[in-house]
């Protein structure tokens, strides 16, 4: 096919609408809609894998937006690819470096218009139609189970929208074991294209006919997006619903007058990473619209208007590349990178910081930030304060309550050669000493028999100091005992002896009877 002339050259409007959904808890889907590039990423992996994935799949296919205006197809084609796998090398890497990522993913699918051509690039499950003279084409296959069991004629497309294992796809970008070389095809542009990329929680539960209708009835770009959007979500979406819009125009001459220009939008969870979008494509980016709640009943609309200030203050933000911030910033030093978009009374809409109203905005704004940084400031200023006195009474209540338990006990140890009594507990606290001496008893150490002596280098513990005293008493009537003893086998020794002698001339019953040795052998 023959390429466009320089007379008549293509350009591209498009516009992207994406919401989190009613289920999900953030949004995991990412995209991009420029003049030259229109993308959706479709991430996976868990709160904190998905959306980062995604934004990273963004950033790195950002370029295109600017580079395709000097290349030429085959080359922009090959960089499309390149980038497509650059953002699977980041990905891999980032979740090997932070391990509370691992296993996050994202599709892409992508098209950029290049002198007179479509360039598709797509992995994954996310989707790309084409709506050319009122026919809609889906132009992507399904890196997924599911397609795989259509393709092998196992499930019809009907059953493949219940199939319990809908959701798992077979190629994606991120950290699995799995080729993240993308589909790349090339395709001559026409006047009137209309391009449709969504993530599956629009494709998913939309019936191609009814993307079809939507896509040929409804000719303003947002308009459409808002309906594709809202209509996936009344029909049941459970996951994030995302679509891009983009619109091939032709312009006959291109030298006579300006082409339009749209600043680029980013939906989903890139949208938090403008300023690094924007410094990428070099030029401004702006926030995408947010989905347009429908409003039916009364109880809605009362409900919308009690909303209205939230909504205001989730309007559209575009954010400057980082040479045009520093210019701005010696400009005024109001400048925060984030310029607030200002709806003018002559119905125009500027985000240009020189304008007084944008100017004023972005005071207000300051003003309030600055406000809010020394009120959270000071808050935090407080808790700590707070905190470390509720510590440091915790503590010395603890060590309070630790030393008045210790002094409600006592224990025999040793003393100045002596048996003492101390109150307290035989240990020490970070060098300090649990326990102090009461008394030192007339037990002295020497007097005590081993198995006593082991005991009192341990320390004999007692319940209270009447305990400690009756255990001196005890420990001095036993070391009494053992004397006495001593003295009694030392006489009675004499005493068998002479008994052995006198009876030494005569027999004894006893010493001869059997009986009586049995009973003695038995004894031992």
């Amino acid at each position: 096919m023959q390429q466009h002339s320089d007379s008549e050259t293509l350009f591209l409007y498009s516009t992207t609408v994406s919401d989190i959904g009613t289920v999900r808890s953030n949004n995991q889907d990412s995209s991009f809609a420029g003049e030259h590039l229109v993308a959706i990423c479709d991430g996976m992996g868990g709160h904190a894998g998905g959306d980062t994935a995604s934004t990273i799949a963004i950033r790195s296919l950002a370029h295109i937006e600017q580079d395709d205006v000097h290349g030429d197809v085959q080359a922009i084609s090959g960089m499309m690819e390149t980038s497509v796998m650059a953002a699977h090398d980041a990905i891999v890497g980032k979740a090997k470096r932070e391990r509370k990522l691992a296993g996050m993913g994202t599709t892409v699918t992508a098209v950029a218009l290049v002198r007179g051509y479509w360039i598709l690039a797509h992995i994954g499950d996310s989707r790309a139609y084409l709506l050319r003279d009122g026919k809609l084409s889906r132009m992507t296959t399904d890196h997924s189970y599911v397609q795989h069991l259509i393709d092998t004629g196992r499930i019809t497309e009907a059953e493949a929208r219940n199939h319990p294992q809908r959701n798992v796809v077979m190629r994606v970008l991120g950290d699995f074991d799995i080729d993240p070389r993308p589909d790349i095809g090339v395709f001559a542009a026409h006047p009137t294209d209309r391009w449709m990329l969504c993530s599956d929680g629009l494709c998913g539960v939309l019936e191609d006919s009814t993307i079809e209708k939507t896509l040929s009835s409804v000719s303003d770009q947002e308009e459409c997006a808002q309906q594709l959007v809202a209509m996936a979500l009344k029909a049941g979406s459970t996951d994030n619903v995302t679509a891009v819009i983009a619109d091939a125009t032709l312009a006959l001459d291109a030298d006579a007058f300006d082409l339009p220009h749209q600043t680029p939008l980013i939906g989903g969870a890139a949208g938090a990473s403008l300023e690094a979008i924007a410094d990428i494509v070099n030029e401004p980016v702006a926030s995408a619209p947010n989905l347009r709640q429908t409003i039916s009943s009364p109880a809605q609309r009362a409900a919308a208007l009690a909303q209205e200030p939230d909504d205001e203050a989730e309007s559209p933000r575009v954010a400057q590349p980082s040479a045009m911030r520093a210019q701005n910033i010696a400009k005024a030093d109001t400048d925060t990178g984030e310029i607030p978009v200002v709806h003018k009374e002559d119905g125009r809409i500027s985000a240009d910081p020189n304008d007084p109203e944008v100017a004023k905005a972005i005071a207000n704004e300051h003003a309030q930030q600055t406000q809010d940084r020394r009120s959270h400031k000071l808050h935090t200023r407080i808790r700590m304060i707070i905190g470390a006195i509720l510590a440091l009474i915790i503590l010395v209540a603890g060590a309070f309550g630790a030393y008045q338990w210790s002094q409600s006990k006592y224990y025999l140890g040793r003393g100045d050669g002596v048996v003492s009594i101390y109150q307290g507990v035989n240990t020490n606290l970070f060098g300090f000493a649990l326990s102090h001496k009461v008394e030192n008893t007339n037990i002295a150490l020497s007097e005590l028999p081993q198995a006593w002596l082991d005991q009192i280098n341990e320390g004999i513990s007692v319940d209270g100091l009447s305990d400690a005293r009756d255990h001196v008493t005890l420990i001095k009537r036993e070391i009494g005992d053992l004397k006495t003893d001593k003295t009694d086998n030392g006489s009675g020794s004499g005493t068998q002896s002479s008994s052995t002698s006198s009876s030494s001339g005569g027999s004894s019953p006893s010493s001869s009877s059997p009986k009586a040795t049995a009973s003695s052998k038995g004894g031992k």
